[in-house]
Formats: structure tokens, C-alpha cells, sequence
């Protein structure tokens, strides 16, 4: 029966009234959710995929519930500073443990069972020998096993293992896509006839429990005296991070791969990993200052990154996977003066090489939206900043017997007061440019565009920066063992307002133009304006974007109470 929506009241309409795969319509974009069943129920119990697949209800609808995402970390660490003669060691090791604690994808390559040469008759392959048919001699047991066909599988195309991917004869090959007979890479399946069944075929045993991941990072540094005057030292770490976004499993992103152009979040992602080492040695110059001079170098490894699986069945998809590395290699000069005169100073010049597969999780995005393969190549990162220089001066009076400065009617003026400049310059860091303007200040247009040079092929331009803050301390004491200290300070970020750049239009490098309005395509669009001078002006004004800049100036009074 038709119903009229608009003349029901609100109360007679609930969720209850709806199943769950009502409301999905045959895709997820209208219902989401984990932790609770389709009408906000809570779930605290585990759901396995079969559950989310087969579990009903009193009709007999789907009930698609899904668990909660209950990750389990646990760490342990030990640390021990001792010395061995002159050499003072600092070492320790910490182990962290990591489990998603949920079902994962056993084969990225199949959501659906698949068929090893160990169950697929070699007599299959068209290059096997008639009288006694064997799969090529570097073929394993365990590799899947590619066929000409979704449902009459009856010719061997390949093998793989894992990523390596081989043709009939055995033979490697980097383009999975020569094994594709017509209607896609396609693995001998343990149900080649799944198309026909409910939920499109889909059973957990394409899935399994998580492998928890246990990382052990050792730290070791240590430091020995070469001479009265310089000292040695050297340190090595490795340090991980847990996977901190898309790696929850999503039964509704398999359930609806087509539905969803093929991007699924991998709760199959491992923790990314840094190595890090470091030597270098103190010499002192004077009494009070000194010198240091480093050598640092640092391995990114399984760093997490989106990537097109190609040769995947039913179909291709994307998603994140731990496959980025870089290096990030340098040298560094320090100056430290301890307090002379009123004064101490710390000056630091770092030259950086930072070098990587991916800056962020996305960098492979436009690639893979182009239909380009997984290209891993090393380029200049996006933090890969060649020159930093910074430097802190600190001039500041003491207290009592240790105040040098004015006295006047006996009272010690400046007791407790100073001033501290803060100075940072750096190069500029890396970005793409583009061979054409595009219209960055409207929203809604689509356009494509094409890379100038290669990818951080061009620089920024140098930023400096000043801090200056001056304060005064005074001390109230309350008793013999008790002091208030109350620290009035001036603070001012910024202090020469320098328009440091943090992001350029990528066909000028400038951060106030994008080149459109010089264009021919800008130039005919703003003539088709009702007003072309307002259409100029209005746009000048939204593509110099404040975002595109540090801070200005920014002054801070204050006050702090310390007892």
C-alpha cells in the first residue's frame, strides 16, 4: 500500500520500521556505523564477518550488526645508565605491542577463496607435459593458482606469491595483466559460483584474526671523553608508531565494493617504524663555550600510503598499505655560551636531506586517480628543509650576591629581569609546480592539471623569524622555606611582522596570485563578468589567501605565579 509520508506525525515513524539493508539501498552512503546495529543500538560484543553477513532477525532480515573497534596496546620498557671506565652508556629497550583485534583480509589480491597449486591439476596448464603434467619447478605449493575464466576454469594462466606474480611457464613478470584472458586477472576460486549467491558469495574464511605486531626498539647511546677539552658521542634508535586512521575493518566497503568505486579502508596495517643514528663530538673553545658538530641519519620504513590494488578480484580497489620508505640524512653545527657577563647564547645551523617516497598518505592519490601504476620513487619530501639556522640570546640580571647590574638608592633595579631573542631562519621547503593557471579562487570547477618538472622539483622561498620577550621576576618570601615569585613578561612573536610564506600557488610560486587573471582563460572569463573590474578586484582579494602565511605580529602581556 502506498503510504503518505507527509501526513504521518513523526511519532508513528521509527527505524524499527525499516530493516537494515532497506535502509542501505545497496550501498553505505545513507547509513554508517560500528559499535551498533542499524537503529543505534550499542554492540559490545565481537561480530565476525559471517555474523554481519548471515545473522537475521525475527523476519528474517539481515540484521548487518558490526562490533566495536577495540584495538589492544600494551608496552614495556627497561633502561640502565652506567659507565665502563671513561665511557658513560645510556641504553634501554622497549617492546610495544599492537593488535587491531578484528578480521582482516587474508589475500588483498581476493575476496573470495582461492584455489594454491596444490589443488589445481597441472594438467591445466598449457605448458605442462602430457605424460607426466607439473606445475613450472619454481612454482610452490602455496601459490595461487590464475585462470582463464570466472565459472570454467580450465586453463592456467599464472601463479603468484604474495606480490610476486608469474606467468604459465613460470616466468616473473612485473604487469600482473598479462594473465588476464579477457574478463580480468582471475584466481581458480574454491566457489567459482559465488556471483549467484546471496551477499554475492562473500564468507568470512576470505578472512582471518589480525597478526598482533610486536616491535622491539633498543636504544643505545653513549659518550667518552677523547681529550680535557672534547668529547665523543653516538646514539641509535628505533622508534614506531601505531597506524592512526584507516585501518578498521569495514564489512560494508566489501559488501559494496562496486558500489563504492573500490576504495576500502585495511585494517591489515602495520606500525610505521623510524631508525634512527647519530654521532658527533664536543670541543670546547674557552671556559664558557663550546662547539658540537653531528652527523644524523634516520630510515622511514612501512610508512603507510594509498595504493591501487590492480590485479585484485572481483575487482581493482584502493587502498592504504605500508609501503613508503625514505631517508632523512644531515649534518649539524651547534655554539653554546654558558653565562658570561649576564649573557648566554645557543646558535645552531642544520644542513638537511630528506628524501622519500611520500610525504603524507596521499601523495599517490592524483596517480592513482590518473590510472598510473604504484610508482614508488625517492623525492624530496615535503618537510625537506635544506638550511635551518636558529639562535638564542638570553641576557638577564640575577638575584642578591650574583646581581651585576645598576643599583640605585641601594635598591637593585633590574633584579630578576631580562631578555631573550629568539631567532629561526630556513630555506624554503619543496612543492609542485604546474605547466597552467587555474582558477584556485573559485569553488565547483573541476580542471586537470599537469606537472612542470617533477614532483618537489621547485622551493619556497626563505623564512625568518624574531621572538623577543622581556620579563621581571620578583621573589615575596613567605617564610623561612616558602617564596612567591610573580614573572611579569612582554612576549612578542613575530617581532619585525615578516610575511613568512608557508604556501605558494603552484603555477607562480606566489602566495598572493595564482596567475589566473593574467591568462587567456582568466582574461576572456573576467570580460564576461557584468562588471570586469569588480570581478578583478573581488578575485585579487580572495586568492591572497591569509592561510597562505605565518602569523603576523602577535603581542602578549602577562603574568605568572610561581610558589
Amino acid at each position: 500500500d502506498e503510504v503518505f509520508i507527509d501526513g504521518l506525525d513523526p511519532e508513528q515513524l521509527s527505524l524499527d520500521l525499516f530493516s537494515a539493508d532497506e535502509i542501505l539501498n545497496g550501498d553505505d552512503l545513507y547509513l554508517y556505523y560500528y559499535g551498533y546495529d542499524h537503529m543505534g543500538n550499542e554492540v559490545n560484543e565481537a561480530v565476525t564477518f559471517d555474523d554481519f553477513l548471515n545473522e537475521t532477525d525475527a523476519n528474517g532480515d539481515y540484521m548487518r550488526r558490526v562490533g566495536p573497534f577495540e584495538p589492544l596496546y600494551s608496552a614495556a620498557y627497561i633502561q640502565d645508565k652506567f659507565s665502563l671506565d671513561d665511557v658513560v652508556f645510556n641504553v634501554g629497550v622497549r617492546i610495544d605491542r599492537y593488535d587491531a583485534n578484528q578480521e582482516v583480509l587474508k589475500d588483498k589480491y581476493s575476496l573470495y577463496p582461492t584455489l594454491t597449486a596444490a589443488e589445481v591439476d597441472a594438467g591445466l596448464n598449457p605448458y605442462a607435459d602430457d605424460a607426466n603434467p607439473q606445475h613450472p619447478g619454481n612454482i610452490g605449493s602455496d601459490y595461487v593458482v590464475y585462470a582463464n575464466s570466472i565459472t570454467d576454469q580450465n586453463i592456467i594462466m599464472g601463479y603468484r606469491d604474495g606480490d610476486d606474480w608469474y606467468d604459465a611457464q613460470g616466468i616473473p613478470v612485473t604487469d600482473p595483466s598479462v594473465l588476464d584472458a579477457g574478463i580480468g586477472v582471475t584466481p581458480f576460486l574454491q566457489n567459482p559460483g559465488h556471483n549467484s549467491e546471496e551477499n554475492y558469495g562473500l564468507t568470512g574464511d576470505a578472512f582471518e584474526d589480525y597478526t598482533p605486531q610486536i616491535t622491539v626498539m633498543p636504544r643505545i647511546s653513549f659518550n667518552f671523553p677523547i681529550s680535557d677539552e672534547a668529547m665523543f658521542f653516538a646514539h641509535y634508535d628505533i622508534l614506531t608508531q601505531r597506524p592512526s586512521s584507516s585501518n578498521r575493518t569495514n564489512p560494508f566497503e566489501y559488501l559494496f565494493l562496486d558500489q563504492n568505486a573500490g576504495n576500502v579502508d585495511n585494517g591489515n596495517l602495520r606500525p610505521e617504524r623510524t631508525t634512527d643514528y647519530e654521532v658527533g663530538f664536543t670541543q670546547a673553545l674557552t671556559k664558557y663555550s663550546a662547539v658540537t658538530i653531528s652527523a644524523f641519519y634516520r630510515e622511514l620504513d612501512d610508512m603507510i600510503q594509498m595504493t591501487r590494488v590492480t590485479a585484485a578480484y572481483p575487482m581493482p580497489y584502493t587502498h592504504y598499505d605500508n609501503i613508503d620508505f625514505g631517508t632523512v640524512k644531515g649534518l649539524s653545527f651547534g655554539y653554546d655560551l654558558r653565562r658570561r657577563n649576564n649573557v648566554t647564547l645557543t646558535a645552531t645551523y642544520t644542513l638537511q636531506f630528506a628524501d622519500g617516497t611520500g610525504s603524507s598518505a596521499t601523495t599517490a592519490e592524483r596517480l592513482i586517480a590518473a590510472g598510473l601504476p604504484n610508482l614508488r620513487t625517492t623525492l624530496p619530501l615535503d618537510f625537506d628543509q635544506r638550511h635551518n639556522i636558529s639562535a638564542n640570546i638570553d641576557y638577564r640580571f640575577g638575584f642578591g650576591s650574583q646581581y651585576t647590574g645598576p643599583i640605585i638608592f641601594g635598591r637593585q633595579l633590574l633584579e630578576g629581569a631580562g631578555a631573550n631573542l629568539l631567532i629561526a631562519a630556513g630555506s624554503g621547503t619543496p612543492y609542485s609546480q604546474q605547466t597552467q593557471a587555474t582558477q584556485e579562487a573559485q569553488f565547483g570547477i573541476a580542471y586537470n592539471t599537469t606537472l612542470e618538472g617533477s614532483i618537489n622539483g621547485a622551493r619556497k622561498p626563505w623564512s625568518f623569524r624574531a621572538d623577543l620577550r622581556l620579563n621581571k621576576t620578583s621573589r615575596i618570601k613567605l617564610s623561612d622555606d616558602r617564596k612567591l615569585e610573580i614573572d611579569g613578561y612582554l612576549l612578542i612573536e613575530n617581532l619585525f611582522n615578516a610575511a613568512n610564506i608557508i604556501s605558494v600557488y603552484r603555477y607562480t610560486g606566489n602566495a598572493d596570485d595564482d596567475g589566473y587573471l593574467s591568462s587567456t582563460n582568466g582574461y576572456d572569463k573576467m570580460q564576461e563578468a557584468v562588471n570586469p573590474a569588480a570581478f578583478y578586484d573581488q578575485y585579487s582579494l580572495k586568492v591572497n589567501n591569509p592561510n597562505n602565511y605565518a602569523r603576523p605580529r602577535l603581542v602578549k602581556l602577562g603574568v605568572k605565579v610561581n610558589f
